[in-house]
């Protein structure tokens, strides 16, 4: 039964990667708080003996699992490069673009959004969300861009026909665009 509580307490730290109380755990378990207090600490002789990556900390009346200070540079390393990456609305827009017009060039997303977009273009294919997908048959040879399974997992979606219809719109006199209600 010790070996069961032993491996209860350290799912529950592992799960919930906050500060669990004394208190938490002896609920949980049904057992006093000195009970508790020895698994714990129990534990954390494994970890500190065994050379695991991970160790368990006190902090006031609670535990908590967490990586050792010695690997933080593998650590920070590895989750540097693996961050979610921060979307500027520029970024958005030109994904959106390309989610929604698959194979376009540089040239067509600047003319719909009406600005440059090199530098958005270099970081949606850094961030990996955005691919080559061939070139253009035309002058210059133009390299065309498509969304790529990343941006697929990233925003949930199985493939493109599953985003939102776009909504239909016209011009007005003044060529200004107009969102057309009439259906």
């Amino acid at each position: 039964m010790d070996n069961k509580n032993k491996a209860i307490v350290e799912s529950i730290l592992f799960s919930l990667g906050r500060e669990v109380t004394i208190k938490e755990l002896s609920i949980i378990l049904e057992l006093s708080s000195d009970e508790v207090i020895q698994i714990v600490e129990q534990l954390k002789d494994e970890y500190s003996n065994t050379g695991r990556g991970m160790e368990i900390i006190k902090v006031k009346d609670a535990y908590q699992m967490c990586t050792k200070k010695e690997f933080y540079e593998y650590i920070e390393q590895a989750t540097n490069k693996n961050m979610a990456p921060n979307l500027s609305n520029a970024s958005l827009e030109t994904l959106a673009i390309i989610a929604y017009n698959p194979n376009v060039t540089r040239a067509e997303i600047e003319t719909i959004r009406g600005v440059g977009c090199d530098g958005t273009i270099y970081k949606l294919l850094e961030y990996g969300l955005i691919e080559e997908s061939g070139r253009l048959d035309a002058p210059g040879r133009p390299t065309t861009y498509a969304t790529s399974n990343k941006f697929l997992k990233m925003f949930g979606l199985s493939n493109l026909e599953s985003l939102p219809e776009l909504p239909k719109y016209k011009l007005d006199e003044n060529q200004q665009i107009i969102i057309d209600n009439a259906e």
